[in-house]
């Protein structure tokens, strides 16, 4: 990137609409605008910033130009930003005129890079700008303004300021070495790598909430074959996604949809049907299941309130050796109630939360549905009071309601529960967060074990290493022609 250069570009995306905005900046923005613009009063060179001037580019539109002066701009340069009419002929036109008079192309998210290169936001804010441009909901909108405001910058930055006091000690005792003094006391040190180790573990901890508000809350739908699980989604999504049929084994891969609710987006994950076969491609959509049921954030499994009783103990069982209570959240559905003699007489108590008794119900005692929902409860009971048994019908959209509501409510305790901590959303300083605590943990057991200084310095040096990545005090020309690649260009 050539930071002398003035470029321009379209800060707006193409298409119909009232106003369009095309971007300038470098060191000539204001000069080059000046060539393009004709104003009625002054020029933009001899204007302050924070100015808006009205002008005209001869024979293409009226327009409005915003200036601002360096240091005080979102690039850190003079530029100005000129506001015309959403034609798609104008802002061509008058892209071709900024380049005649001495602009170029902006390159993918280099007004930001410029921002980041001249010290207007580091490497995790300048990130946050492009997770912010991406947000469409509420919670990922938060948790972008809160890293581009510099929520995770103000923590690194105190775990480094700390890091850094105690590696110049240690490093200082290198210059002694002959005389054997301790700069650092060792003790000090062990609590303060202790310290920083269960900080950096809260952050990577919170990793798995922080990318699910990104990405999407990742649920997955599993149970048996022909219990339901594709309806579901199709119900969940409010239109037909997924293959319905009565042939068994019908999902043979994962089926991936978003939708939202409360203002968070949920992915929900349709898997094959857990079924022993000799499908070979079956096979391969099952053990998917598996893989997916692991890393979601939520499980809904789906049982047939038809199945035998010792068929529904045995799959429930099977999920719940499979589902990590301390890390997700279960929503058991007792799916396909439409098709119970009497459904429709007890849906209002279904519809309370109440199963009624044969004893005191106009339900036929063989529908079984109150000893099965007694049987699950009892089961999960000893597993987690909190997993959410309900009894649905997917197909006639029957207690949908219900089921939205245990996914919305458990993923508002999660944010509650989360408060205003910093969130790590974003895998690269997920992954350097790792690397900077496996190196602590090197120099703790270093110091516990009286290894030499230097090679617990040169831990301590790799923990500053990848932790200066993250807000880009060390960073190279590839990482940051990766990140800033992945930005619309006008941004």
């Amino acid at each position: 990137m050539n930071i002398s250069n003035t470029i321009c570009a379209p800060a707006t995306s193409v298409g119909t609409g009232a106003i369009s905005v095309i971007r300038v900046s470098g060191p000539d923005a204001l000069a080059v605008t000046d060539r393009v613009v004709a104003f009625r009063q002054g020029a933009c060179s001899s204007s302050q910033g924070y100015s808006l001037k009205f002008g005209t580019v001869p024979d293409v539109d009226d327009v409005l130009v915003s200036v601002f002066r360096a240091p005080h701009s979102y690039t850190g340069e003079d530029a100005t930003e000129i506001s015309c009419h959403a034609s798609p002929y104008i802002v061509e036109r008058i892209m071709e005129l900024l380049s005649e008079a001495g602009a170029v192309p902006a390159e993918s998210g280099e007004f930001t890079r410029r921002a980041f290169v001249n010290g207007r936001m580091d490497l995790s804010q300048a990130e946050a700008v492009a997770d912010l441009i991406a947000s469409s909901n509420e919670a990922s909108h938060h948790v972008a303004m809160h890293q581009l405001r510099g929520g995770i910058s103000t923590e690194l930055q105190e775990l480094r300021s700390q890091l850094l006091e105690v590696t110049s000690l240690m490093e200082l005792e290198l210059d002694f070495s002959e005389e054997e003094l301790e700069f650092a006391d060792r003790r000090q040190l062990v609590s303060l790598l202790d310290s920083c180790i269960a900080h950096i573990k809260r952050l990577t901890d919170s990793f798995r909430l922080g990318n699910a508000i990104r990405r999407g809350v990742p649920v997955a739908i599993v149970g048996a074959t022909n219990t339901g699980k594709s309806t579901l989604l199709n119900a969940l999504l409010g239109e037909e996604r997924a293959i319905v049929s009565p042939v068994a084994g019908t999902t043979r891969d994962t089926v991936e949809e978003v939708f939202n609710i409360d203002g968070t987006d949920f992915r929900l994950i349709d898997t094959a049907g857990i079924r022993e076969t000799s499908d070979e491609v079956e096979n391969i959509g099952i053990d998917r299941t598996f893989e997916k049921l692991m890393l979601a954030d939520s499980v809904i499994a789906v049982f047939d309130l038809d199945s035998p009783a010792d068929r529904l103990s045995s799959e429930l069982q099977n999920v719940l050796k499979r589902v990590n209570l301390r890390t997700q959240q279960l929503v058991i559905v007792l799916n396909k109630a439409d098709l119970l003699e009497g459904f429709e007489e007890a849906s209002a108590d279904f519809a309370s939360g109440t199963v009624p008794t044969s004893e005191n119900s106009q339900i036929p005692a063989e529908l079984r549905v109150n000893k099965i929902v007694t049987d699950f409860n009892n089961i999960v009971s000893l597993a987690d009071n909190k997993i959410d048994v309900i009894v649905m019908s997917a197909k006639s959209g029957y207690n949908l309601e219900r089921l939205y509501k245990a996914l919305s409510d458990h993923q508002k305790a999660r944010i509650a529960d989360a408060g205003t901590a910093t969130l790590v959303a974003n895998a690269r300083h997920y992954n350097a967060l790792k690397a900077a605590s496996r190196a602590l943990s090197l120099a703790r057991s270093g110091i516990a074990s009286r290894t030499p200084t230097d090679l617990v310095s040169q831990d301590l040096r790799e923990a500053l290493y990848h932790l200066g990545t993250i807000t880009g005090e060390i960073t190279t020309d590839e990482v940051l022609g990766n990140i800033f690649s992945k930005f619309c260009i006008g941004k």
